[in-house]
């Protein structure tokens, strides 16, 4: 399956590009309207029924059936899958209200780490945590919570940011997964007709109003055999692990894309707004969100940027596009970063009074972990440590063109 690019991941548009589905939805409007005034007030029993009952079988049930009445269906399957002594649940991430669909079939706790506090934060379902303390200090308390006796699990969205469930999953973050040693995957569809799910920078309230307006969401919860971390495993070999039976149970594609790939592609996109703006129909605006997509030429740069970040996969997007934008080519491109990198190394190294990198090379120390070649000692003229550089560079480049020609089977001679 071919690997999606950010833009297939994200919708700008809430509303429909289909002719047809968006005269419908004109049709549906006013009904949609006077059942979102309706579903509002019933929406205020739902809270308030939910804080008057304990936590039971009971209330849930309740609940779910109230939700029902909100235009919120969960349904579930493999349910004889699912381990009541697991204490952390991964699921991938959809909607704003995906934890508290999840809350609807069987207890659990989701952490908040940044967003609204206090009563809000409570009213949301969420656990909230002071993330002032820092990520070692929250993963210290999460792991004491996962080992107390009779606690609700944990759940934990490590895409930490949503998408729009049809392409991929962005990469999953690790510090999840260094909590316990066993988990419980929960896969997570969601279906709506007429109008997308949820759009970049948009508040949970108005997404939530967007669910009383449409007709119903599906919320189709799947549940997956526990998978244990095996001897010797990382956390992040562990996360990769989890990430690809997800997407396998959702046919999706496991990219390496993240949430800040995600953010630096929606400033783009609000930046490239004024510039075409002049030449957009009126009727391709929904309600004033996002323009429906990137030219031609845009989309070429971030196809190929994807191939890029496929070969170096800890340098920031970014970063790629514009040297991309500039080269038009991804050998080239790859060369470039392999250069920019190495020139900072020797920087670093010649400046450092220990003869070794001070940290500050441009990009993530993590990178020199994938690429394997480096230079047997440091020269001691500069003479030797240009040719030593020279012969870094040639490795690193050789390196990462098998690698590319390898993932995409292009033969030796193909250019880009």
């Amino acid at each position: 399956m071919e690997t999606p690019v950010i833009e297939d991941m994200i919708d700008f548009n809430r509303l429909p590009k289909d002719t047809l589905v968006f005269l419908l939805l004109v049709i549906y409007f006013p009904f949609g309207v006077c059942l979102m005034l309706l579903r509002i007030f019933i929406g205020l029993h739902v809270f308030l029924v939910s804080c008057a009952l304990p936590e039971s079988f009971l209330r849930r049930f309740i609940v779910r059936v109230m939700c029902s009445v909100l235009g919120m269906h969960v349904r579930q399957q493999n349910l004889r899958s699912r381990d009541k002594n697991t204490k952390l649940y991964i699921c991938n991430h959809v909607t704003e209200f995906d934890h508290n669909i999840i809350n609807l079939l069987t207890p659990c706790c989701t952490p908040q780490f940044e967003g609204s506090t206090g009563f809000v934060c409570w009213a949301r379902g969420f656990m909230e945590l002071h993330s002032a303390l820092g990520r070692g200090a929250i993963g210290e308390s999460l792991q004491r919570y996962c080992s107390t006796e009779g606690a609700s699990p944990l759940l934990l969205l490590p895409e930490e940011d949503t998408t729009n469930g049809r392409a991929g999953l962005l990469k999953f973050s690790s510090w999840p997964f260094s909590l316990t040693d066993s988990i419980q995957p929960v896969a997570l569809r969601v279906a709506r007709p007429m109008i997308s799910l949820s759009t970049p920078e948009t508040s949970w309230l108005t997404e939530l109003l967007w669910t009383f307006f449409s007709p119903f969401t599906v919320y189709h919860v799947s549940w997956l055999p526990p998978v244990s971390r095996e001897d010797g495993e990382s956390s992040q070999e562990f996360a990769n692990k989890v990430q690809e039976l997800l997407a396998c149970e959702l046919g999706l594609v496991s990219t390496k894309l993240t949430k800040a790939d995600k953010a630096e592609h929606i400033k783009r996109k609000r930046r490239a707004l004024p510039q075409t703006s002049t030449s957009i129909r009126p009727g391709s605006i929904g309600l004033g969100f996002m323009v429906q997509g990137l030219g031609t030429d845009e989309r070429r740069v971030a196809q190929m940027a994807q191939q890029v970040k496929d070969v170096l996969p800890h340098i920031p997007l970014d970063v790629i596009t514009k040297d991309l934008a500039k080269t038009n080519c991804v050998n080239v491109t790859i060369t470039n970063l392999l250069e920019n990198k190495e020139e900072s190394s020797a920087e670093d190294v010649e400046k450092s009074p220990f003869g070794a990198s001070s940290g500050n090379s441009t990009y993530s120390s993590n990178s020199a972990e994938t690429l394997k070649p480096a230079a047997t000692s440091f020269g001691k003229s500069p003479s030797d440590r240009h040719l030593s550089l020279q012969e870094r560079k040639e490795a690193l480049y050789n390196f990462a063109r098998r690698r590319y020609i390898e993932k995409y089977g292009l033969n030796q001679g193909d250019g880009h």
